[in-house]
């Protein structure tokens, strides 16, 4: 048993030792095999390079357009043989190939990149804009308005090229060519805006046409409301008109506001307008690079791509502040009342700029704040002026009017305080910015501004636009006494104060301006009345001169059914002569003169009547009868009430 395991043993080292050999010559081969299998593969591999530029060429050459995605494939290829020929044969002259290959290459995609840009960029039609900013708050039925600035295909397209140009081209210049591109989209699109206004200023309204079909259900869309004119005023003055409290003579240095040129409403609009659109194509501006330009690089490009669109914008706004400031110098207050409203919608604005110019260089930033600096200054000057203006108007004998109707400075100033009502936050601002608390003497409480010096809270700039509206109508009741002391005859006189002040009350009290002037001047509406309730006294002093011939002081004393003495009937006949003749005066001066307030003017006639009626009506009863002549009909010329016909035609030169 022994001798068999023994002689097993054996056989299996024998065994053991023929076979180990073997088997390491077996592994041998094997990894001769795959080495030789492994060579081939990466000469296979090797020698694909040096095929590259053949097999790429024709697409290189007939460029991406159309086949974009086959075209970065072959790019990708290309840049294969370029990393590996500069790595393992720097000297090789396919290394050439290769790198001209794919500057070709590049090249091409910057051009297609251009090509799309430039081919795909369009205008923004102004109907399109004002939509998408919203004109009617009105509409039940808002729908969103979004702006495709190029095709999804396209866009999809713009998107993979550039990513390829930052990853792989390692150029930066199609971010220039953006920026180039869209920039004079963008500035194109709010010029056509501009000038849509002006082709279409000779329609009613606004021009405005909706973009998006509607259901049949939409309400139709209205013009966009103005955002700010003069012709709620305009309106007013009309109305007073209507109701015989127009001025209708009298000139003054003041450049008439109503006749304003229309064409000052059409630019206003169109600017504001514009103002608004930039900001809602800046917004979609930057959603669009966001896309397409890479993050370190966005807002640096956005801040390039809106210069020229803001540029534009800016100096519109400076040529209006120049405009203003021409204006003040030739008392043309109508035009720097175009300041307000686009003042006021750049404040509103503001808060839609700043967002949009995040990121972007302080000098852009500053922009739209140093604007609105301009235009507060230019406007508290113009305010200001105004005041002074009203003061000391020098017109005094000339273009005064001959009736005594209302001044057409009074008309002036009235309807230019009128339009500060749309604007008085505004306004307010504009006079505290200038700091003319000290000039008006109203305390400046530090509760009434914050930490900014320019901001004040409304309270404040509420009690100093009435503070200057007291001060213009101060100045304005200050100008109208001195000119009324042009006429000669007080009673002229008087009637000409009557109508100012008159119209002055009337028109405060038919819009909001007494509540505003109530502000700091409680009493002012009583004392407009004390005024005019002293201009008719002064009036009706002018009849005392008819009436004292007839006045029971100075007629004759005799003894009932004793005979005249001549000496008496001499007087009588006096006392007829005088009256006569100085109620046929009156009657014939005063019918030219003017009383435009129907109220006042049937007042002013009722309370004549009723005075003179009376006192002639005594007078006629005592002496009517008495025997003082032989021809009484040269001395009664005129019975009770014909004497209250005549005086019913005063102040009417149709009569």
């Amino acid at each position: 048993m022994v001798s068999i395991l023994s002689s097993f043993e054996s056989r299996l080292m024998k065994l053991e030792n023929s076979i180990i050999p073997v088997h390491k010559q077996t592994e041998n081969l094997q990894r001769l095999q795959e080495n030789v299998e492994k060579t081939l593969s990466c000469l296979d591999h090797v020698i694909s390079y040096y095929h590259v530029a053949s097999d790429t060429e024709k697409i290189i050459r007939e460029g991406p357009t159309g086949r974009l995605e086959e075209y970065l494939g072959s790019m990708a290829k290309i840049q294969k043989a370029v990393e590996y020929f500069q790595d393992n044969s720097p000297d090789s002259p396919e290394l050439n190939k290769v790198k001209l290959l794919f500057e070709r290459g590049k090249e091409s995609l910057e051009s297609e990149f251009r090509s799309l840009m430039t081919r795909h960029s369009k205008v923004v039609s102004p109907v399109l804009i004002l939509d998408l900013i919203g004109g009617d708050d009105e509409l039940e039925v808002q729908e969103d308005v979004a702006l495709e600035h190029l095709p999804e295909s396209v866009l999809q397209d713009v998107i993979r090229i550039s990513r390829w140009l930052v990853e792989y081209g390692r150029n930066q210049d199609f971010m220039n060519v953006y920026y180039q591109i869209r920039s004079s989209q963008l500035d194109r699109s709010i010029k056509g805006l501009k000038e849509h206004f002006r082709k279409s200023s000779s329609s009613s309204g606004v021009p405005y046409s909706p973009a998006i079909p509607k259901r049949k259900d939409t309400p139709t869309k209205k013009p966009p409301k103005r955002p700010g004119t003069i012709r709620k005023a305009q309106n007013l003055l009309k109305q007073y008109s209507q109701h015989g409290l127009d001025g209708k003579k009298g000139g003054s240095n003041l450049i008439p506001l109503e006749g304003r040129d229309d064409m000052l409403d059409v630019e206003t609009d169109a600017y504001i307008h514009c103002v608004s659109a930039f900001v809602k194509l800046a917004q979609s501006e930057y959603q669009l690079l966001a896309d397409i330009i890479p993050e370190h690089h966005q807002k640096k490009t956005f801040d390039s791509l809106i210069q020229d669109a803001l540029d534009g914008l800016m100096l519109e706004g400076e040529n209006i502040v120049s405009a203003a400031r021409k204006a003040i110098i030739r008392h043309d207050f109508s035009t720097v009342l175009t300041v307000f409203p686009i003042l006021r919608h750049l404040k509103q604005t503001k808060p839609e700029f700043d967002q949009v110019l995040q990121g972007t260089a302080a000098s852009t930033k500053n922009k739209l704040p140093g604007l609105i600096t301009s235009m507060e200054t230019i406007g508290a000057k113009a305010l200001e002026d105004f005041a002074d203006n009203i003061k000391n108007d020098p017109d005094k004998e000339y273009n005064m009017p001959k009736d005594g109707t209302v001044h057409e400075l009074t008309s002036n100033a009235i309807l230019f305080l009128q339009q500060l009502l749309d604007f008085q936050e505004t306004a307010g601002a504009m006079l505290a910015s200038q700091v003319l608390g000290d000039t008006y003497n109203i305390p400046l409480d530090p509760r009434e501004t914050s930490s900014s010096a320019t901001s004040y809270s409304s309270e404040f700039s509420k009690r100093l636009l009435s503070t200057y509206i007291c001060k213009v109508l101060g100045n304005l009741q200050l100008n109208l006494l001195s000119k009324s002391k042009v006429y000669e005859d007080p009673a002229l006189s008087a009637i000409f104060l009557h109508n100012n002040y008159n119209y002055i009350l009337k028109s405060l009290e038919k819009s909001e301006l007494i509540q505003l002037v109530a502000v700091t001047q409680k009493t002012a509406e009583r004392s407009y009345r004390e005024h005019i309730e002293q201009q008719i006294q002064t009036y009706q002093r002018s009849w005392l001169k008819v009436t004292d011939y007839i006045t029971e002081k100075n007629l004759p004393v005799f003894q009932s059914g004793v005979k005249l003495r001549d000496k008496e009937r001499q007087m009588i006949k006096e006392r007829f002569k005088g009256f006569n003749d100085g109620l046929e005066e009156l009657c014939k001066i005063q019918k030219a003169w003017a009383i435009p307030d129907t109220e006042q003017r049937d007042k002013i006639r009722q309370a004549q009547k009723n005075i003179v009626k009376e006192t002639y009506g005594a007078f006629l009863h005592r002496f009517g009868n008495v025997s003082f002549t032989k021809n009484p009909d040269k001395y009664i010329k005129y019975q009770v009430e014909q004497v209250g016909d005549m005086i019913d035609r005063l102040f009417d030169t149709s009569a």
